[in-house]
């Protein structure tokens, strides 16, 4: 039996590697940063999600050096037993602050936090409607939970209405989405969720990890996006995106929910309590967004011109304000040859391809950052257009 599983495994590796959608690994030598080291040399990253440039902000790694000496590296226990110091409650009153939310929950991920939402507030008396795009993470914590689960058709308002009515019989409903959808970069339309949610009695949750801290006029998110602040109940995201991304996550929300959670929710209480030295340095990302509004407007004005330009260049990308940026080439096998010809040229990019998305829908992820100059947003067109007419996409 042992020998078979092992040689079912290699012809599904085999199967992957034929057909192109093989995932490479590659070794960064330096640190996380636009000019990125490999092993081949110099190149510049447009496939990070460090939307604001601080992964290694000076001020991001002083404040790591001086809460490692105070704080130690880690807790080496869980939140209820001996694993909380009074930097987690700083960070989760400034993330509420922050938010316009009551309470705020730390976990290790938004994958724990969404792991270990639905579990928690809801039993089979209950339902989920969840937008058919949602992150992983949010099917799987649904998946966990024993409320009925209906599904509505991207971003489509009359499906999610529909799958409302169908869900009225229940007693808590629960619209879950992401804020902005990782492979497309496009908002949901949380206004008229809101409206929708308001006209049946239900619950939204909204996982805002491609938003938190850089999207919206203040960083505040697709929330603040589409003005929807207060009107939100439940809002998940990351720490390990724009707020310095090291890791770490959080659930925002009323104080009856956050109270329930440390209660019950079992990523929370049978996983270690995230390093102090990530909650320390968490707290001071949050400080500098809030102090330095040029951070959230430079990327807004990278991410209008670099759309500008690979538009005029003659690509198709999705439209929208995000500066996720899909370049979106359809076969699988030429997004890896795309990405690969575009690291030859010193651009550093991926090529997405299914399971990630669906098939047939294969693209290049282009991500933008507060810290790319003017300069390097030109030069990545410039080995766009290049390598877009070797391949035959121009």
């Amino acid at each position: 039996m042992t020998k078979n599983i092992f040689e079912t495994i290699r012809s599904e590796l085999e199967s992957i590697r034929v057909s192109g959608l093989y995932k490479e690994e590659r070794v960064l030598l330096s640190q996380q940063q636009v000019r990125i080291q490999i092993e081949r040399g110099e190149v510049l990253n447009f496939c990070a999600n460090d939307y604001l440039g601080l992964a290694n902000h000076p001020e991001i790694l002083e404040s790591a050096k001086e809460a490692l000496d105070l704080y130690g590296y880690g807790m080496a226990s869980v939140r209820f037993i001996c694993g909380t110091q009074d930097v987690h409650k700083q960070l989760e009153q400034a993330v509420s602050e922050f938010l316009g939310m009551e309470d705020t929950v730390l976990y290790s991920s938004c994958f724990d936090a969404n792991g270990g939402l639905f579990e928690t507030l809801l039993t089979e008396k209950d339902a989920v409607i969840s937008d058919r795009l949602n992150h992983a993470s949010i099917i799987d914590g649904i998946r966990l939970c024993k409320a009925a689960r209906f599904r509505y058709n991207h971003a489509d308002m009359n499906h999610l209405e529909t799958q409302l009515k169908r869900a009225k019989k229940y007693r808590f409903r629960v619209i879950a989405t992401d804020g902005v959808f990782s492979m497309d970069g496009d908002v949901a339309p949380l206004d008229e969720i809101c409206e929708m949610a308001d006209r049946y009695d239900a619950i939204v949750m909204v996982d805002d990890s491609h938003a938190t801290g850089f999207f919206g006029a203040t960083g505040r998110g697709s929330i603040e996006y589409c003005n929807v602040m207060g009107r939100v109940q439940i809002v998940a995201s990351t720490f390990g995106k724009a707020l310095g991304g090291a890791s770490g996550g959080f659930t925002a929300a009323a104080n009856e929910v956050t109270s329930l959670l440390r209660q019950r929710s079992r990523p929370y209480l049978f996983s270690n309590s995230l390093s102090p030295v990530i909650a320390a340095t968490t707290l001071k990302a949050v400080d500098l967004i809030t102090r330095s509004p040029e951070l959230v407007k430079k990327l807004r004005s990278n991410t209008a011109y670099f759309r500008e330009k690979i538009t005029s260049a003659g690509f198709d990308i999705r439209l929208g304000d995000h500066p996720i940026i899909p370049i979106m080439l359809g076969e699988e096998r030429l997004a890896g040859q795309m990405a690969a010809k575009m690291l030859d040229e010193g651009i550093y990019v991926v090529g997405f391809s299914y399971p990630v998305v669906p098939r047939g829908e294969a693209r290049i992820r282009v991500q933008i950052s507060a810290a790319h100059e003017t300069q390097d947003l030109d030069r990545a067109v410039t080995a766009f257009q290049k390598v877009g007419g070797e391949l035959g996409i121009l």
